[in-house]
């Protein structure tokens, strides 16, 4: 459903600012602290949700921090239990 608001462009300190109507803003579902991206094309001013791109395996490691999550931690080497290396030298 298009839905269409003549609005008035309004100065606040350094910025400039729309307010969005009400039923606008629920169609688009658009509420307080969403997050969206603004973009300019040929004079049209668009504004559209913005969705992250999905973190790297490298980005995602780079961001754990194992305070925050239960104080798990990776192991740099597999571990070896000696029985496991006993049981093998009987073989």
């Amino acid at each position: 459903m298009k839905m269409i608001a003549t609005l008035t462009v309004q100065q606040w300190d350094n910025n400039l600012v729309i307010r969005i109507p009400d039923d606008i803003a629920r169609s688009a579902k658009l509420v307080a602290g969403v997050t969206v991206e603004l973009s300019v094309n040929n004079g049209s001013v668009i504004v559209k949700h913005f969705t992250p791109p999905p973190m790297t395996l490298a980005e995602k490691l780079a961001a754990f921090d194992p305070e925050k999550h239960g104080g798990e931690v990776m192991a740099s080497a597999p571990v070896v239990h000696k029985s496991t290396r006993a049981g093998a030298a009987n073989r």
